[in-house]
């Protein structure tokens, strides 16, 4: 049949409700890949049996030692690069777990962040003795899953707001 005989119907674009649950799975299955291989780095970062930074110590305290001398606080030094280097290393967690578990159940993104790294803290401290766990890095990770799962839903927000005729995103991942 030619395009000329197929009804109007045919030829006419998807209603948008139909092309936003599409978007918002092709959202979730991209989502699914990208949390399957952050797992598998965070996991070898965290389970690394050396400290990841170990190598780049020196380096990192020199660059802080010339920011220091041309009036850099003192206050910025290698503890708060650290606690920082962590809080961006859980981002993914919030950012991730609010595309693939919808945005009314962000808080789950935070806690899965709270719940991970309590368990990376407690496997390096059970089983890596030169690894160093600490409560800081449980707060700094936590931070991280919760500006994370921020990030998430404002631009959840933003895209949602731009096509109202779209159904909100946590209705999308109830099942």
């Amino acid at each position: 049949m030619s395009a000329q005989a197929q009804p109007a119907q045919a030829l006419a674009p998807a209603p948008a409700p139909a092309v936003a649950h599409r978007r918002h799975a092709a959202l979730r299955r991209s989502a699914r890949w990208l949390a399957a291989a952050y797992l598998l780095a965070l996991a070898l970062i965290a389970f690394w049996p050396a400290p990841v930074d170990r190598g780049a110590h020196g380096t990192i305290a020199s660059v802080l030692t010339g920011l220091h001398a041309h009036g850099v606080p003192g206050w910025v030094n290698y503890a708060l690069v650290e606690f920082t280097a962590n809080i961006a290393l859980f981002l993914p967690v919030g950012l991730l777990g609010v595309v693939l578990l919808g945005s009314a159940r962000w808080w789950m993104a935070v806690l899965a962040g709270f719940a991970a790294s309590s368990l990376i803290e407690l496997g390096q401290l059970v089983f890596l003795p030169a690894r160093f766990a600490t409560p800081l890095d449980v707060l700094a990770n936590t931070i991280g899953a919760a500006l994370g799962a921020l990030l998430a839903l404002t631009l959840l927000a933003a895209v949602t707001a731009r096509s109202p005729a779209s159904p909100s995103p946590s209705r999308l991942h109830r099942r």
